[in-house]
């Protein structure tokens, strides 16, 4: 890999303060970013001279999105207006009866293009036969953490088991240069038992890794978890282990403050839903009060059947507009507040944040590229090199972008997305089209101009 200079963008680092480089450039070697900062700056590094420059003016460079809970599926437009437990029992689960290995691959292969696509680096999937998956997102390109659906309940059979989920832990626990991993996965609390729960969290901690799991969704679920074990569903989880600094909890929706309290003491993180949450009127999370608990909160799409896309800028959107009008309060949702949610907050939901979630000399070069050329961003302020309170480029990227604007994506330094094309093709193997744009020249290496190009 050869060293690239991406130069004269908007540049918001994500990297723990709401600084703006404008005109700003990142600078990374192979892999690795090596420098961030202003355009004067970095052209003074000395791997500058010798990078291969992409002209990034009018664009906004921002550190790829981690989207931390998300279904590959195939079921988009095909399970509409139905409430979340009668959607479940109606085409969700008799869909995973009807899976195969092959079915479930071409399904991810699909879903990790689309995120890429979108400006989405970073995946936890949740899923069924998932050594496809793991091939799927090698040949993408994409960071992916890998999550079986398990579940032992009586009836549930035709779901993941802890030991196919031991399988996948003893041949995918980290691959493809460790963008890809395994995690220990639970459906929900009401199709696993508590052995399984047990289990799982013996399983994670002996591989070291994290674990996943729904939760609170619907009212109906906490209602069930009462009448059954006489605790509310986060309560429960408690109650059988698994809240802990490497469990990421789905949704999280119907929380009350005991709830949040555990959640917070015990370190376990969150993902928001927001759009997934709307549409199948499963209610607001209680975001506000549990990212003020000091809980890490990352954003999630869902599947593609119940958003129906995997764009988080989208959700970015709707996860600011969601708190403002369930607490009737216009001063939360900051797009600062959202933007961090969906990068080094979600890094670090996922245990990624010492590798990715922000632009900073170290970490991995997993950046994206946001075309600011629309009529819709006009107007595009910000003060030069300065404090991102005087820039309007976080609002746009919050309220006014979304997918179909990410112009380019790297991960682990290679460009991936190029015009807002998905390459047809690169080194970790064949990725499908997506769209029917044709890719016009770009300032990239020889090699990525001829893959857009063929």
């Amino acid at each position: 890999m050869s060293t690239i200079l991406i130069r004269n963008a908007t540049v918001l680092p994500m990297s723990g303060t709401r600084q703006v480089f404008d005109p700003g450039s990142v600078l990374f070697d192979g892999t690795t970013i090596v420098a961030v900062g202003p355009v004067d700056e970095i052209d003074a590094h000395p791997l500058a001279a010798g990078a291969e420059v992409v002209d990034a003016t009018g664009h906004a460079v921002l550190p790829g999105l981690h989207n931390c809970h998300m279904h590959s599926g195939l079921l988009r437009g095909t399970a509409e207006s139905m409430s979340l437990w009668d959607w479940l029992e109606a085409y969700v689960d008799p869909a995973h009866k009807a899976m195969t290995p092959e079915i479930a691959k071409a399904a991810s292969l699909v879903a990790y293009t689309e995120n890429l696509r979108f400006g989405n680096t970073s995946v936890m999937d949740m899923w069924r036969f998932m050594e496809g998956s793991a091939e799927a997102a090698a040949a993408v390109g994409i960071r992916a953490t890998l999550v079986p659906y398990v579940a032992d309940e009586p009836g549930y059979d035709y779901f993941e088991t802890l030991d196919s989920n031991l399988s996948l832990l003893k041949s995918h626990r980290t691959a493809s240069d460790g963008r890809v991993r395994a995690w220990v996965g639970l459906e929900h609390l009401l199709y696993c038992s508590p052995t399984c729960f047990r289990d799982a969290m013996a399983l994670a901690e002996e591989y070291d890794t994290g674990l996943h799991t729904h939760s609170s969704e619907s009212i109906w679920e906490v209602q069930q978890s009462l009448s059954r074990f006489g605790r509310r569903p986060i309560e429960e989880f408690f109650n059988r282990g698994i809240l802990s600094e490497r469990t990421v909890v789905a949704h999280c929706v119907w929380l009350d403050d005991r709830e949040i309290e555990l959640m917070a003491q015990t370190g376990t993180s969150a993902v928001h839903c927001p759009c997934s949450n709307m549409k199948l009127a499963s209610g607001p999370a209680r975001v506000r009060d549990m990212r003020a608990a000091g809980i890490a909160f990352g954003l999630g799409s869902d599947g593609e059947k119940e958003n129906n896309n995997l764009d988080l800028f989208e959700e970015m959107k709707f996860a600011s507009l969601l708190q403002k009008v369930s607490t009737l309060d216009p001063t939360i949702g900051d797009p600062w507040e959202v933007l961090t949610m969906a990068t080094i907050e979600g890094a670090k939901a996922l245990g990624l944040d010492d590798v990715t979630g922000s632009l900073e000399a170290g970490k991995r070069a997993d950046i994206v590229m946001v075309d600011l050329g629309s009529i819709k961003f006009v107007p595009t302020f910000t003060a030069a090199n300065g404090n991102g309170a005087n820039s309007n480029v976080a609002a746009h990227l919050v309220f006014t972008a979304n997918g179909d604007d990410v112009d380019s994506v790297w991960v682990d330094g290679v460009r991936l997305v190029a015009n807002g094309v998905a390459l047809p093709a690169n080194q970790f193997g064949t990725q499908p089209k997506i769209g029917t744009r044709v890719p016009q020249p770009v300032a990239t290496p020889a090699r990525f101009a001829q893959q857009a190009s063929s």
